[in-house]
């Protein structure tokens, strides 16, 4: 890009820069980013562009597949029920391990190479995640259509989030970085759904933005057709989606879009964080390069909410 190109482009950005400064982002990073050097760099240095121009930003992230690569080292068995992941006694202690050891710690050293100041929680610290223990639920086999019941351990529902510490850390300039255990009863802890963590907190911090950055460049009409990127949804496309066409980890996201809308987050974003400065061109142009998902129409930066 010449410098004339890079100027028009910072001009470009001046009203989206103008409309969240000071706003909150809840970012979700899929374990497919973490596990990829080149990707989890380049997503630190968009949080660290849009730290410094003064946006307010907490990331949560997961680790599924990591967790079940060292229990399979280990020899510990890895069970899955129609896609959801079964957490025993022995891959309960596997995921702390894993969330709140390597992950959030290999997270917090790319924020550092970035120039971020981190900072690095779980959702049972300051009961920040309050969840409960799943029960026995009946679960179809999507292949099969077998029913069965099914106990999936250590699985926790959220049942609140209390967002004081994340507030606390936000007001001192820190970016947080929750990774996907929450506290239950009698200081159990329990393995939730990094996505739906997303969501909840979004929604008590009152983010305008919650962004969900996976494997894929969004949510695909056709998850065998790459080209078939959905750019915008409205609410009806969304819920259309949710009964016949998401299946997979794409629902469960799809599924916490739908609750952040609901709970008054005006945007949700579902981006590739494995492509070069995707989180910037979905944030700062009006092309976008992944899936917006919103209640009405979009509108142009300077009336979006």
């Amino acid at each position: 890009m010449t410098g004339n190109g890079r100027v028009r482009g910072l001009r470009s950005a001046v009203p989206y820069l103008r409309l969240f400064k000071g706003t909150t982002f809840v970012l979700k990073l899929g374990g497919e980013i973490l596990a990829n050097p080149h990707a989890l760099d380049g997503v630190a240095d968009q949080v660290s562009l849009l730290h410094q121009v003064g946006i307010r930003v907490v990331i949560v992230h997961g680790g599924g597949h990591q967790a079940s690569d060292l229990a399979s080292r280990l020899g510990i068995p890895v069970e899955t029920v129609a896609g959801r992941r079964v957490t025993s006694d022995e891959t309960l202690e596997v995921a702390k391990m894993v969330f709140a050891g390597k992950l959030n710690t290999d997270l917090l050293a790319a924020l550092r190479r970035a120039h971020v100041p981190g900072v690095g929680l779980s959702g049972v610290d300051a009961g920040l995640v309050h969840a409960r223990r799943r029960p026995r639920v009946e679960v179809t086999d999507p292949d099969s259509g077998d029913r069965r019941d099914v106990d999936f351990g250590w699985v926790g529902d959220v049942e609140s989030v209390n967002p004081r510490l994340l507030v606390h850390l936000l007001d001192g300039g820190f970016v947080p970085a929750v990774c996907s255990l929450a506290g239950g009863e009698d200081g159990a802890v329990l393995n939730v759904n990094a996505d739906t963590i997303a969501a909840r907190l979004a929604v008590a911090l009152k983010a305008v933005k919650l962004i969900l950055l996976t494997s894929t460049d969004g949510v695909l009409a056709d998850a065998a057709k790459p080209a078939s990127l959905i750019s915008h949804m409205d609410r009806s496309r969304l819920e259309e989606l949710l009964a016949h066409g998401a299946r997979g980890g794409m629902h469960a996201k799809l599924m916490a879009c739908r609750e952040a809308l609901d709970g008054g987050v005006p945007r949700t974003h579902v981006i590739s964080g494995l492509r070069d400065d995707s989180l910037l061109t979905e944030v700062f142009t009006n092309e976008g390069c992944g899936t917006l998902i919103e209640n009405d129409p979009a509108r142009a930066p300077e009336d979006a909410p």
